[in-house]
């Protein structure tokens, strides 16, 4: 072999040759990270969306009976300007109208998701000091900072000739145990309609025996009032004095004695339509295939595994809807974990077909050789399967690694993890290919085994590294958000 074909060495490390010169520790390496890698793949969270952080407050507060222009001067500026001494406070919106104000606070986007908890509760604290400063009456401000809460799993509770008190009560029931399932963070119900008494007041009654609507709504709070009555001491204990009295029933409200002007005493249904029901017009209602239902919305905890979060839900709730009554019945409304194991299903088709198409390439197009002996034309021709099954390798360790990885950082398979993988694997099938190509190239050319390998690395690492970088770095500024 002449001289002129091998190139000088380059002075520095070089990977490939730490590789070559310590074969077994290579080797050994290799199969650990395939194996950890794998475990690994099994232990990531798996959800729809990644997680991420609402750096948005709500502050309402109700003033009844004030208008508008008193709401906005005499509460919601008050309230921003205290909302302005907040740490990253960035953009506050406030909206005033008659007995109501609302103030939405945002946080700037350089604030660290691990300190909006605190510095939500930064806004309740400076809040709550200058709550006295506000004009009586008014109530709250209340906070709502749980914008991030999302219910991958919806079930609806169903029942035929049961009200809705009754349906209440199972729903409190099935939310009890669905609370004890492995990663279910919270349960809210939705489309509760919570019961009220109405007192309709006949004008006309009122008008015959001199009574107006105020006289009998002081007499119903006087009598309704929850007041301490005192305690009596015994030489043993303490004995609590308690005024009975109180409404347990439709009928004792239609019972109950309302003084007239004139000195007469008369009942309550006498003067007014005593009914129970629920709230008209009712707050949220909720259907399902054309039948109002209570939902249970699931919201998963923070890192779960929203497959596994499904799978123990069908156990759970089949387990429930054997113990509920005849007629009622639990559906399940909406499955994230069934199109999250769609997506991930998608992702190991994709790894499977990028991995069979790499192969069936990279046989013929790297292991394609040509013989100069053969005395035959389809003889002159043969595949060397080495250099596809290095490129075929190189996909499984990459993306054990890379498992590993997202295990030790707490990243789950998600939408963009997942497309981050599957745009990963194109370049990492590109970069596998030139190196391998590379190296055939010069032992095409006579170099050695060890030289043509490290010849690699020394020419295309760099290279290849930085188109890597660029790319990563053009998919960033695609995702940054425009200031």
């Amino acid at each position: 072999m002449s001289g002129s074909n091998q190139a000088p060495e380059k002075e520095g490390f070089n990977l490939s040759r730490w590789a070559l010169q310590h074969i077994p520790l290579t080797r050994y390496l290799m199969v650990v990270i395939l194996l950890l890698g794998g475990a690994a793949y099994f232990q990531l969270g798996q959800d729809e969306d990644p997680p991420f952080t609402f750096r948005a407050m709500v502050v309402r507060t109700y003033w009844p009976g004030a208008s508008a222009q008193q709401v906005a001067e005499q509460v919601t500026d008050k309230i921003e300007r205290t909302l302005q001494e907040v740490p990253y406070a960035d953009k506050i919106s406030s909206y005033s109208k008659p007995g109501e104000s609302q103030v939405i606070f945002q946080l700037r986007d350089n604030s660290r998701p691990q300190d909006v908890a605190d510095l939500w509760y930064t806004v309740r604290k400076k809040v709550g000091d200058m709550r006295n400063t506000l004009p009586q009456g008014v109530q709250g401000p209340f906070f709502n900072d749980e914008f991030g809460d999302v219910y991958g799993v919806i079930y609806g509770l169903s029942g035929d000739g049961y009200s809705y008190a009754e349906l209440k009560t199972f729903a409190d029931d099935v939310r009890q145990q669905l609370l004890r399932v492995k990663d279910v963070a919270k349960v809210e119900l939705f489309g509760v309609q919570s019961e009220r008494i109405f007192v309709e007041l006949s004008q006309k009654r009122l008008a015959a025996t001199g009574l107006n609507i105020n006289q009998v709504v002081n007499q119903l709070n006087q009598q309704n009032a929850v007041e301490g009555s005192g305690v009596i001491q015994t030489p043993q204990e303490q004995v609590q004095v308690r005024i009975a009295g109180q409404f347990d029933a439709v009928e004792q409200v239609r019972a109950m004695p309302v003084m007239a002007p004139s000195g007469v005493q008369l009942r309550l249904g006498d003067i007014a339509e005593v009914t129970r029901g629920y709230e008209d017009p009712p707050s949220v209602k909720v259907r399902h295939n054309g039948r109002e239902v209570i939902a249970l919305g699931i919201s998963m905890s923070k890192g779960g595994d929203i497959v596994g979060l499904g799978k123990a839900l069908h156990a759970a709730v089949a387990q429930i809807a054997q113990k509920l009554p005849v007629g009622m019945e639990l559906v399940n409304i909406q499955d994230q974990p069934k199109a999250v194991t769609e997506s991930v299903n998608e992702f190991i088709k994709v790894l499977v077909e990028a991995v069979v198409v790499v192969l069936a390439v990279s046989f013929i197009s790297l292991g394609l050789h040509k013989r100069a002996d053969a005395t035959v034309w389809w003889r002159r021709w043969y595949i060397d399967p080495r250099p596809g099954l290095v490129v075929a390798v190189s996909i499984p360790l990459v993306l054990a690694a890379t498992f590993l990885a997202m295990w030790y950082w707490g990243i789950g398979l998600h939408k963009v993890s997942l497309g981050s993988l599957i745009i990963a694997l194109g370049l990492l099938v590109d970069d596998a290919i030139i190196a391998v190509e590379m190296m055939v190239r010069k032992l095409e050319e006579g170099y050695d085994k060890m030289r043509s390998a490290t010849f690699a690395y020394d020419i295309t690492a760099k290279p290849m590294l930085t188109g890597t970088l660029i790319t990563a770095a053009g998919f960033c500024q695609l995702a940054w958000p425009s200031p």
